[in-house]
């Protein structure tokens, strides 16, 4: 197993310690959230690493192409239902992120069994970024608040960059179907 699919794998054994910090309370109190944090960043951070690493040492294997997506929308389904258990998310925003991703790996699949590669989009990458921003956010407001003027600032970033994040969710899945609406097609 080279160095990417490493870090894919590692970034799918850290999420059940995410889960597992950011909802447990063992006694911790805010340091829990902040442990979830912690490694929430590190675990984005590898999904930036093995991409990067294995487009430019030519290291692209099937088991990464399979496996990075599916680390990726693993961590941000985890993390956005663990923020609707908090309060911190509203239930119809997950259900429509976590659907897109549904509909957008369905639409991959028939893709490849027409030997058609669907590239990641602008918008899709816009799309987790704020996906991923939105998280950060949200977790960091389970540890500390700033408020001024009565307003939770850092709940209220929070949820604005989330309902960013939504529109691009909806944008990118609109502009993934108008593209590669041939896929659906019969051609067999």
């Amino acid at each position: 197993m080279n160095l990417p699919n490493k870090l894919t794998m590692f970034r799918v054994i850290l999420i059940p310690f995410f889960v597992f910090f950011l909802l447990t309370d063992i006694g911790l109190g805010k340091i829990a959230p902040i442990l979830a944090l912690i490694i929430f960043i590190v675990a984005s951070l590898t999904d930036m690493l093995d991409g990067k690493i294995a487009r430019k040492y030519n290291l692209v294997t099937n088991f990464g192409k399979f496996m990075d997506p599916l680390a990726d929308k693993l961590l941000v389904c985890s993390a956005l239902i663990c923020l609707i258990e908090l309060d911190k998310a509203a239930s119809w925003i997950v259900i429509i992120i976590i659907a897109r991703e549904f509909i957008i790996s369905g639409f991959r699949l028939i893709a490849t069994e027409h030997q058609i590669v669907i590239a990641a989009s602008m918008w899709g990458k816009f799309k987790t970024t704020f996906q991923m921003a939105a998280i950060i956010l949200l977790i960091l407001n389970c540890a500390w608040s700033l408020t001024i003027g009565g307003v939770d600032v850092i709940y209220v970033l929070g949820q604005i960059v989330l309902y960013v994040a939504l529109a691009l969710t909806i944008i990118s899945l609109v502009d993934y179907l108008m593209k590669n609406k041939g896929v659906l097609s019969e051609q067999d």
